[in-house]
C-alpha cells in the first residue's frame, strides 16, 4: 500500500500529516472539519497553501465529475471531509434572504456514503427572513431523512444556523410545556414551522444527528446548499425541487453566493 499524506485545513491542529491517526485526533467530533489525503508530500504541501474548496474542485475535475450527475469530489474513503461524524446520509441545509426581511429561498445538498448525490432548492417566500429560510431548510432535511431512517439508516443534518438548531433541540420542548409561548404569553416567531420541525425531530432523533457547521468556511456541503438557496431566491421557486443540471462542483461553487 503506497504511503499517503494528509492535509488538515480546519481542525484542532492544521498542516500536513503523515499518519491518519493524527488526522483523526485533530478532526474528530468537529462538524466543520476539512481534510483530505494526497499521494505525495509535494501535492499535500501545495494543497495546504491553497484552500479546501480548490482542492476538492481540482480532485473533482481530475476524476471526471462533469460526466456523471452523481459524481462528487467528496469521495475520499474513510477520511472524507464531508462530515466528522459517522452517518449513512449527510444533509446540508441553508437559507438565503435579501434584503432581510425580503425575498428568501432554501437549499439542500445530500451525500450518501460520503458522495454527493442530490441538490435541492426552493421554498421561495416574497417576504421571508434568514431565520424562516433556515428553518424551512431544517424541515426539508427532516422530511428527506424520514424515509431513510425508516430503513434503519443514520442521518446527519448540518446547518450553519445556530438559531434553527437551538429552536429544535433546546428551546422547543420548554415552549411546548408553556403552551407554545416563551412564558407570560410572549409570542414565538416562526412558530408553525418550528412546531413541524420539532414533531419530526422527536420522532426521528434516535437515528438523527444534528450538527452546526460554520457558514462560508469552504465546507463543500455548506457551500453547495448556500448556492441552491440563492438559486431558489433568484428564480422565485416556490416548490422544493431537485437540481437537474450535472453535479459539476466547480460550476456550482462559481454560482452566486448568499
Amino acid at each position: 500500500m503506497s504511503k499517503k499524506y494528509y492535509v488538515v485545513w480546519k481542525g484542532a491542529k492544521t498542516g500536513v500529516f503523515e499518519q491518519w491517526n493524527d488526522v483523526k485526533n485533530h478532526t474528530q467530533g468537529r462538524a466543520d472539519a476539512q481534510y483530505m489525503g494526497f499521494p505525495s508530500k509535494a501535492e499535500a504541501e501545495a494543497a495546504f497553501q491553497s484552500t479546501y474548496t480548490k482542492a476538492l474542485t481540482k480532485r473533482s475535475m481530475s476524476k471526471g465529475s462533469t460526466t456523471k450527475p452523481t459524481a462528487s469530489a467528496a469521495y475520499v474513503k474513510a477520511e472524507s471531509p464531508v462530515s466528522a461524524k459517522v452517518s449513512d446520509i449527510n444533509i446540508y441545509c441553508d437559507g438565503a434572504c435579501s434584503p432581510n426581511p425580503g425575498k428568501s429561498g432554501t437549499g439542500m445538498a445530500v451525500y450518501h456514503q460520503q458522495k454527493l448525490v442530490e441538490l435541492w432548492y426552493g421554498l421561495y417566500e416574497p417576504m421571508g427572513t434568514n431565520n424562516t429560510a433556515e428553518l424551512n431548510g431544517m424541515l426539508a432535511a427532516f422530511k428527506y431523512a424520514q424515509g431513510h431512517i425508516a430503513q434503519g439508516k443514520t442521518v446527519q443534518v448540518l446547518s450553519d444556523s445556530k438559531y434553527s438548531i437551538d429552536c429544535i433541540t433546546k428551546w422547543a420542548k420548554g415552549w411546548q410545556a408553556k403552551g407554545w409561548t416563551r412564558g407570560k404569553g410572549e409570542e414565538i416567531k416562526n412558530l408553525e414551522v418550528i412546531k413541524q420541525c420539532f414533531t419530526l425531530y422527536q420522532a426521528l432523533k434516535s437515528n438523527l444527528i444534528i450538527s452546526h457547521v460554520k457558514g462560508h468556511s469552504n465546507n463543500e456541503g455548506n457551500e453547495l446548499s448556500d448556492r441552491m438557496a440563492v438559486l431558489a431566491r433568484v428564480k422565485c421557486t416556490k416548490g422544493f425541487v431537485q437540481y437537474q443540471e450535472t453535479l459539476d462542483i466547480k460550476t456550482i461553487l462559481a454560482m452566486t453566493t448568499g
